[in-house]
C-alpha cells in the first residue's frame, strides 16, 4: 500500500440544486396497500390492487431534469441496482419486475420469497440491447449514469421507443440533487415511486416515520469516517448524501462532511489527523467488510488509529448504504451497533 498522501484531496463541489422534483397525479385517489415492516419479524409484503381508473390516470414528472410521462401503471420494469428493486418489493410490486441488474448483495429476507424468481440480466450495467430484449415500459435505474450510449441507453432514445425511463429521486446529479438529503426527501422518493405505480405508500411511510422516531442518538458527537472503497485513495461519505444522514440520525460527526458531495475521494493523511472515533465500513460483494479491515491493519499509519486498534467497526451492506426503502433500516442498525460496542 502506498505512504499518506501529503496533502487533503480537494472534492469538487456539486452544486445545490434546490429545486425538486413535482408530481402531478390526475384522476382517482390512489388505492391504499398493507403496511411493511422493514425491521425485527416483517410482515409479508403487501399486494396491490389496481384502480379501475388506473389506465385513464396520468403521472407526470421531472425526474433529474428530464421529463417523464406515465399514462398507466408500468407493467414491464427492468430495476437496476438494488435500490430500485428493493423499492418495488417494499411496494408489492415485485411482479412487475422482468429483469434485473447491478445488484448490489442479496435481496433481505422480508423480500426473499417474491425475489425468488427475479432473473438477472447484467451483473453490472446492461447494454441497451439487453435491455430493448425484454421489451420492458420502464427501466428503473438507481444512479443517473446507467443511462448512456455504452450502458443501458440514452434515456431521450428510450422515450422515443416507447420505453419510459426513471432515476431514484435522491440519487439525481446533474439536477434536481437535494442540497442535504433528508428523510423526507427518502419518503417522498418512496410517494413518487408508489404515485407511478397507482399505490399507495402511505402506510409504508408512515411505520418508517415510527421506525425513525424510535432510534436512538447514541453517537454523542463522536467521529467517524464513512469508508465506502478503495486502499490507496479512499472513497469516503461526504457531507449530502446518505451517508451523512444516516450519520446525523445516529449522534455521530462524519470527518468528511464538509466535503460538498455525496460520496468523494479523501485521502489517508486527513483520516489519520481525524482519528476517529468509529469507522463505517460499506460491505460489498466485490469490496468486502473484512477486506476493508485488512486495508486498515496493513498500512502502519492507519493501523494506529484508534477505531482499529479497538474495532469500533460499523457495517453497513451496500444496497442500505444508498437512499430508499433500507434507510431507516440502517440507521437503526448503526445505533444498535454502537450501542454493543458501548458496551
Amino acid at each position: 500500500m502506498s505512504v499518506l498522501t501529503r496533502s487533503l484531496f480537494a472534492a469538487r463541489p456539486s452544486a445545490h440544486r434546490t429545486s425538486r422534483r413535482h408530481t402531478v397525479v390526475r384522476g382517482a385517489a390512489l388505492l391504499a396497500v398493507s403496511a411493511l415492516a422493514l425491521s425485527g419479524c416483517a410482515t409479508a409484503t403487501p399486494e396491490t390492487t389496481a384502480s379501475p381508473d388506473a389506465a385513464a390516470q396520468s403521472v407526470d414528472l421531472s425526474n433529474c431534469g428530464f421529463d417523464v410521462s406515465f399514462d398507466s401503471a408500468p407493467e414491464r420494469v427492468i430495476t437496476i441496482k438494488s435500490s430500485t428493486t428493493e423499492m418495488l418489493l417494499a411496494l408489492g410490486l415485485g411482479d412487475r419486475i422482468i429483469g434485473t441488474a447491478f445488484q448490489d448483495g442479496p435481496v433481505p429476507e422480508q423480500w426473499a420469497s417474491e425475489a425468488a424468481d427475479l432473473t438477472s440480466i447484467a451483473e453490472k450495467v446492461p447494454s441497451e440491447e439487453a435491455v430493448l430484449d425484454l421489451e420492458p415500459d420502464l427501466v428503473f435505474a438507481g444512479w443517473e449514469s446507467t443511462f448512456s450510449a455504452d450502458g443501458a441507453g440514452e434515456r431521450a432514445d428510450l422515450t422515443a421507443l416507447g420505453i419510459n425511463t426513471f432515476v431514484a429521486p435522491s440519487a439525481c446529479q446533474s439536477a434536481e440533487q437535494p442540497a442535504q438529503l433528508s428523510f423526507d426527501d427518502v419518503f417522498g422518493d418512496i410517494e413518487t415511486v408508489a404515485s407511478i405505480f397507482r399505490v399507495d405508500a402511505s402506510e409504508i411511510v408512515a411505520e418508517q416515520r415510527a421506525q425513525l422516531d424510535a432510534i436512538e442518538a447514541n453517537g454523542d458527537s463522536r467521529t467517524a469516517l464513512w469508508f465506502s472503497s478503495g486502499s490507496d485513495t479512499p472513497y469516503v461519505g461526504a457531507g449530502i448524501g446518505a451517508p451523512q444522514l444516516l450519520l446525523d440520525t445516529v449522534g455521530l460527526t462524519n470527518i468528511a462532511g464538509d466535503i460538498d458531495s455525496t460520496w468523494a475521494p479523501f485521502n489517508w493523511e486527513a483520516v489519520v489527523d481525524a482519528d476517529p472515533d468509529f469507522i463505517v465500513l460499506v460491505d460489498a460483494a466485490w469490496n468486502s467488510a473484512d477486506k476493508k479491515i485488512e486495508v486498515l491493519e496493513a498500512n502502519p499509519a492507519t493501523a494506529n488509529l484508534s477505531a482499529v486498534k479497538a474495532g469500533r467497526y460499523l457495517v453497513v451492506p451496500f444496497a442500505a448504504s444508498e437512499a430508499g426503502v433500507r434507510s431507516v433500516e440502517a440507521a437503526e442498525s448503526l445505533s444498535a451497533q454502537i450501542a454493543e460496542l458501548d458496551g
